[in-house]
């Protein structure tokens, strides 16, 4: 009697979706719908800049064949925030990528601070996530995106990795930032037009009528010890690039602009040193 061959493992996954829609209210706008399933949840605070909308995946981390999607709708008129509680983890995966899809929609003279904290990619890791904000006519936004490669503290080296990661603003349907980046192992070695040996690194960009203006002063910011930077603002729009040897310096870089683009400190929920001293 032949036995028959067990059959290849099955692994859990990880399919989380939140959804927050705002509509106008005091202090910014007011909820008016609020959609959680699976991992993914979502919290709101108020905040000086609007209400504060927090977004929180419970499986503590993302690996391949797992699902995540977020989404804020702002009605015209309304102001928030949107971040997450913590930094997003994205593991060694074997069989193939986390997916992570973020859209959210701002309304007519509305605007949207996304601020999500980094993403920690581990050895291994295949990540693919794909965000778009779109805007009506008169609205803005404010987004961030940042990258940490393992843990400094910890004695963590990545060696291996696999980053799609995409990011578009549009206006009226029409695109007015577009960025897609591909991050694959031999990007960790490459020389100065590449990584160049950094361990992290974010984006930041401010689409908004005028946001030219701000180049000048966020370039005088770009003062945190180990990490460089630049600032371009063109056709109302300001672009920060950021690269550090650790996520530690560029959390604090990053916290320092972001008070120059927009009233009020960061939420709560980000821990900046400089901010208990």
């Amino acid at each position: 009697m032949t036995a028959c061959p067990a059959p290849p493992p099955t692994h859990e996954r990880s399919i989380g979706a939140a959804h927050v829609t705002l509509l106008p209210g005091p202090n910014g706008g007011r909820l008016d719908r609020l959609h959680q399933q699976g991992s993914a949840k979502a919290f709101l605070h108020p905040g000086l800049s609007g209400p504060e909308i927090v977004l929180l995946n419970t499986s503590g981390g993302l690996t391949g064949g797992d699902r995540l999607s977020y989404r804020i709708d702002l009605a015209p008129g309304c102001r928030a925030t949107g971040t997450t509680q913590t930094a997003e983890r994205a593991y060694r995966s074997s069989t193939g990528a986390a997916n992570v899809t973020v859209h959210h929609t701002v309304g007519a003279g509305g605007h949207l601070d996304w601020l999500p904290q980094e993403t920690i990619l581990f050895e291994g890791s295949h990540l693919a996530r794909d965000t778009t904000i779109d805007l009506a006519p008169n609205a803005s936004c404010l987004i961030l995106e940042s990258v940490v490669l393992g843990r400094a503290a910890m004695g963590e080296t990545v060696t291996r990795v696999t980053l799609r990661d995409t990011r578009r603003i549009t206006r009226a349907g029409r695109p007015v930032l577009v960025e897609p980046l591909h991050l694959f192992t031999d990007a960790l070695s490459a020389g100065p037009a590449v990584l160049d040996g950094a361990r992290a690194f974010a984006t930041l960009a401010l689409v908004s009528q005028g946001s030219d203006d701000a180049t000048g002063p966020i370039r005088a910011a770009l003062t945190e010890p180990g990490v460089t930077g630049g600032a371009s603002g063109f056709d109302g729009k300001l672009v920060i690039r950021l690269m550090a040897g650790d996520g530690r310096p560029l959390r604090r870089q990053i916290a320092r602009l972001v008070r120059i683009l927009r009233p009020g400190p960061l939420s709560r929920v980000w821990q900046i040193e400089e901010d208990r001293r």
